[in-house]
């Protein structure tokens, strides 16, 4: 029922793009050649000649935003990520668009203006914008004043059960749930505890009961591995009932990337940790590396070249500050930085977070910390394979060791090169923050790898992902 929903919302975006789409291309021929806010200087165009464009823009639009995964419905996509996504899609479909018109034209005696292209590229990306915020806004709206929402039961007190209850209150607008309240275990393998600010409506003896009495329509069996007894029975139990029945397993302990059957001589094995970066992948992502930090060395030089002159101006030499980082397949590198801190400033306290208003820093260290202009140097680091410009952040092995006690799937982080900046930065885990948060955006961004991905990265970077209130 949770994918019907998804797939329902997703049908309503398509719509929305589609027709944002098309009236791009009909107010791009208006205000080309009508209210000519760009100066017509080679005779005007009919309206017919971009009308007949309508039924390949319907096709080649929402195929671009497809490849963009916009209509995989995910909770916890923000506007800003949606937006870069509708950014990149329409540029995207632009670019096919006129590639197709080279080929086929609706009309041989056609030549359509590239300067009504590019009003229509950019009054998509508006109008889909637009008409995608105005959805959420209805559907969350509607949410809120208790609309079309659908009632869930979670079967389970323990981890699993707070997990599930974790996830769903902090997207329940999105999701369109509401927890009317939980069963608790009754085998005494499960944690005894209450789940905070939910009933309990009973135990899980009492779920037929329980699902009828409230009207049930989700049913969420979140028990431990040692329940699995009790598990069956409940389950049994609940197939009697016309429920939406979804099963959390207990397999925490074993998360990891992507899985998959390889075969060892003829002998079947399941590997945990395989990820989209392997064979060509791994070639491209290292040339789109190359480039980037090529182009941006050469674009971000004098800027480096203003913050050494202050560095050495305010507090001498060096200008560069080396630290030890783990990298790609937990393998030590010295990653390079602007000093931004007095010389010195760990003799007393170790290995330890900078902190707001941090004593040890300079005037210009709190500048360019503030703006992550120390971090640029890393580019170096890119172009010697260190590090990717997209990527997990690389910590310091005395936090490494730290956390992996911690996070089990810590480690995993590093299957890849780490990055300048990565899907967990541009969502705002960086710095001293929730380590359990970063890794669950770090091992999203390696298991769903892709060049757009890399793409949209940089530029949600560019857009929100420099200043930030954690960066000091």
């Amino acid at each position: 029922m949770i994918e019907k929903k998804h797939k329902t919302l997703a049908s309503v975006y398509l719509v929305n793009d589609a027709v944002a789409s098309n009236l791009a291309m009909l107010s791009a021929w208006f205000l080309r050649f009508q209210f000519e806010l760009i100066p017509v200087t080679k005779g005007q165009q009919e309206f017919a000649t971009y009308a007949k464009l309508l039924p390949l823009v319907t096709i080649v639009f929402p195929l671009a935003f497809a490849v963009q995964g916009l209509y995989r419905i995910r909770p916890t996509r923000g506007k800003a990520e949606e937006w870069v996504g509708v950014a990149i899609g329409s540029i995207v479909g632009t670019v096919v668009l006129s590639g197709v018109l080279l080929w086929i034209r609706p009309d041989s005696t056609a030549v359509y203006s590239r300067a009504t292209l590019a009003l229509f590229l950019v009054l998509a990306m508006i109008f889909t914008a637009i008409g995608r915020t105005l959805v959420r806004v209805v559907v969350e709206r509607r949410h809120r004043e208790g609309k079309d929402l659908d009632r869930v039961l979670i079967a389970g007190n323990g981890d699993l059960a707070r997990a599930v209850l974790e996830r769903v209150a902090s997207h329940r607008e999105r999701l369109g749930f509401r927890i009317v309240g939980y069963l608790a275990n009754g085998d005494g393998n499960g944690d005894d505890s209450d789940l905070a600010g939910v009933p309990r409506l009973g135990r899980i003896e009492n779920a037929e009961e329980v699902v009828a009495e409230h009207a049930i329509d989700h049913v969420f069996v979140a028990m431990p591995h040692a329940s699995s007894q009790a598990m069956m029975a409940l389950l049994d139990r609940l197939m009697r009932s016309c429920v939406s029945i979804h099963v959390v397993p207990d397999l925490l302990q074993f998360m990891a990337l992507r899985s998959r059957v390889e075969d060892l001589d003829g002998l079947p094995t399941i590997n945990l940790s395989e990820t989209p970066l392997e064979g060509w992948s791994r070639f491209v992502k290292r040339a789109f590396d190359l480039v980037v930090a090529a182009a941006a060395l050469l674009l971000f030089s004098p800027v480096m070249l203003a913050v050494a002159l202050a560095i050495w101006i305010e507090d001498g030499l060096p200008v560069f500050y080396r630290q030890t980082r783990m990298g790609l397949d937990g393998k030590p590198f010295e990653i390079l930085k602007f000093r931004s801190m007095r010389v010195g400033a760990e003799q007393q306290t170790g290995a330890v977070w900078a902190e707001k208003d941090d004593p040890r820093r300079t005037a210009v260290g709190r500048v360019i910390r503030a703006w992550s202009l120390d971090e640029l140097p890393q580019l170096w680091n890119v172009l010697v394979g260190d590090m990717s410009v997209i990527g997990p952040r690389p910590e310091r092995p005395e936090f490494v060791q730290q956390f992996r006690a911690e996070f089990p799937h810590y480690m995993l982080r590093h299957k890849v090169r780490a990055g300048m900046t990565g899907w967990a930065q541009v969502h705002g885990w960086r710095g001293n923050t929730s380590i359990r948060m970063r890794i669950e955006h770090d091992l999203y961004y390696i298991e769903n790898w892709s060049l757009l991905l890399d793409v949209k990265i940089l530029f949600m970077t560019v857009l929100h992902g420099l200043r930030h209130e954690n960066a000091y």
